[in-house]
C-alpha cells in the first residue's frame, strides 16, 4: 500500500500541508474552511474532529476505563495512559541530536527540535502571530473569536482551553494527579511537578553570560535574557502595552476586559492569571511548601525562599549600573531601576495617579472603591492588600519567620528585621 511507503502524496493547496492519508488532510482543511460539523449535545461544544468529540464527550460521563497497574491513575484514552507510564519507568527514548535532550515522546521531541531550528509553521489568519506549536496558536486565536468551549457543570467557569479546564475541575474534585517519584509531593499541574523536581535535581547547567544567572531549564534562561536585551515578544492588541513575560500581558488584558476567570471559592478573590490563585489558595490552606534547607523557615512561594536563603549567603547577584545599589531580589532590581527612569507602570482608572509600585496603586484604588477584601477571620481586620493581611495575621499567631543571622533575634516582617540589623552595624562601627 502507498501508506506504507512514507510518501507523503495528499498535499493542501492552501498550505505546506501534506498527508499519508486522505483523511489526514480532510481533517487538517477543517483549520482553513473552520468548519466544525461535531457537534455536542450537551454543552454545544463543537470540533472539526470526530475523534476530539468522542474524548470530549467523556468529561460528561466521567468514563476512564484505562487504568495504570502501578498507581490510582485513570485515562480517558490508551494514549494518556501510556503518556503517563512513562512517569513510572523514567524512560526517555528520544534524543535530541543537537543538544543532547532526552524526551519521553516523539511529539515533544518534534517540538523541542522546533527551539533549534526556529521553525514557526502555525500562522494566525487574523494577524502576524507565528509559533511553532499547535496549542500555542489556539490560545492565541481564542483571543480574537473570544470562543470558550469548556464550561464547568458546578461553577460555570469557561474557558478557551481544554487544559486549563482539566486544570479547573481538579479545584472542585481536589485531585492531585501528578506525583513526586521522590517524595510525597503531589500537585494538580504537570508545570507544578516540574518545578518541584528541580529542587530534588539541583543542577543549573545553563548561565546567562551577562550577570551569572543559572537556570535549570533553557526556556528560563532564554525568559531571563529579556531582562538584559529588553526585549518585549508579547504585545497587547488593544494599546501600546508590551511586557516581557507572557503572564503579565495576560493580567493586564484583564484591565481591558475585567475578566478574571480564576477564583477563589473560599472567599471570592478572582484573578486572571491561573498561578495567582494557587499563590492565594495557600493563605487559606497553610501550605508552605517551599523550605529552608539552613534553618525551619518555609514559604508559599518559592521567589521569597530565595530572598530568604540570602540571609545565610549573603549573595547579592542583581546589581544596579546606575547607582551600584545591588539586591538579592531580581524584582527588587526592576522596582529600583524606576527611582532612575522616573518609569510609573501602574496608573489608577479613576483619575490621574500613578505609581511606580503597584502595592502604592492598590492603596490609592481603596480611596475610590472603598474596597478591602482581604479580611482577618480572627478579629474582622480588613485590608486591600494580601500582604498586609499576611502581616495583620501574625499578631494572632505569633509567627516571626524573619530571623537575624548574627544573633537569637526574630522578627515578624523584614521592616522590624532590617531596624534590628542597623543595631549591629551602629555597633561594629563603635
Amino acid at each position: 500500500m502507498e501508506t506504507h511507503t512514507g510518501d507523503k502524496q495528499y498535499k493542501c493547496t492552501e498550505c505546506n500541508f501534506t498527508a499519508i492519508r486522505k483523511e489526514a488532510l480532510k481533517e487538517h482543511m477543517t483549520r482553513h474552511t473552520e468548519e466544525k460539523p461535531f457537534r455536542c449535545d450537551t454543552c454545544g461544544f463543537r470540533t472539526a474532529y470526530k475523534q476530539s468529540l468522542s474524548q470530549h464527550m467523556i468529561r460528561h460521563t466521567g468514563d476512564k476505563p484505562h487504568k495504570c497497574d502501578q498507581c490510582e491513575y485513570s485515562a480517558t484514552t490508551k494514549d494518556r495512559l501510556k503518556r503517563h507510564t512513562v512517569k513510572h519507568t523514567g524512560e526517555k527514548p528520544y534524543k535530541c541530536g543537537e543538544c543532547g535532550f532526552r524526551l519521553a515522546y516523539r511529539s515533544n521531541l518534534s517540538k523541542h527540535m522546533r527551539t533549534h531550528t526556529g521553525e514557526k509553521h502555525y500562522k494566525c489568519t487574523e494577524c502576524d502571530f507565528k509559533t511553532s506549536l499547535k496549542d500555542s496558536l489556539k490560545r492565541h486565536t481564542a483571543r480574537h473569536t473570544g470562543e470558550k468551549p469548556f464550561m464547568c457543570d458546578k461553577c460555570g467557569y469557561r474557558t478557551a482551553h481544554k487544559t486549563s479546564f482539566s486544570h479547573h475541575m481538579t479545584r472542585h474534585t481536589g485531585e492531585k494527579p501528578c506525583k513526586c517519584d521522590k517524595c510525597d509531593f503531589k500537585t494538580n499541574t504537570r508545570e507544578g511537578l516540574r518545578r518541584h523536581k528541580a529542587k530534588h535535581i539541583g543542577k543549573k547547567p545553563y548561565t546567562c553570560g551577562q550577570c551569572g544567572y543559572r537556570a535549570a531549564e533553557k526556556n528560563i534562561l532564554s525568559k531571563h535574557m529579556r531582562t538584559h536585551t529588553g526585549e518585549k515578544t508579547y504585545k497587547c492588541t488593544l494599546c501600546e502595552y508590551s511586557s516581557i513575560y507572557n503572564r503579565n500581558l495576560v493580567s493586564h488584558m484583564a484591565k481591558h476586559t475585567g475578566e478574571k476567570p480564576y477564583m477563589c471559592v473560599e472567599c471570592g478573590y478572582s484573578t486572571a492569571i491561573k498561578y495567582n490563585l494557587a499563590k492565594h489558595m495557600r493563605t487559606h490552606t497553610g501550605e508552605k511548601p517551599y523550605k529552608c534547607s539552613l534553618c525551619d523557615y518555609s514559604s508559599t512561594r518559592k521567589g521569597k525562599l530565595d530572598i530568604h536563603v540570602t540571609n545565610h549567603t549573603g549573595e547579592k547577584p542583581y546589581k544596579c549600573d546606575e547607582c551600584g545599589f545591588k539586591t538579592a531580589d531580581k524584582h527588587y532590581l526592576t522596582v529600583h531601576m524606576r527611582t532612575h527612569t522616573g518609569e510609573k507602570p501602574y496608573n489608577c482608572s479613576f483619575c490621574e495617579y500613578s505609581s511606580a509600585f503597584k502595592q502604592s496603586l492598590v492603596r490609592h484604588m481603596v480611596n475610590h472603591t472603598g474596597e478591602k477584601p482581604f479580611l482577618c477571620e480572627e478579629c474582622g481586620f480588613g485590608t486591600a492588600s494580601k500582604s498586609s493581611l499576611i502581616r495583620h495575621i501574625r499578631k494572632h499567631t505569633g509567627e516571626k519567620p524573619f530571623k537575624c543571622d548574627r544573633c537569637d533575634f526574630t522578627a515578624a516582617d523584614t521592616r522590624s528585621l532590617k531596624r534590628h540589623k542597623v543595631k549591629h552595624s551602629i555597633n561594629k562601627c563603635m
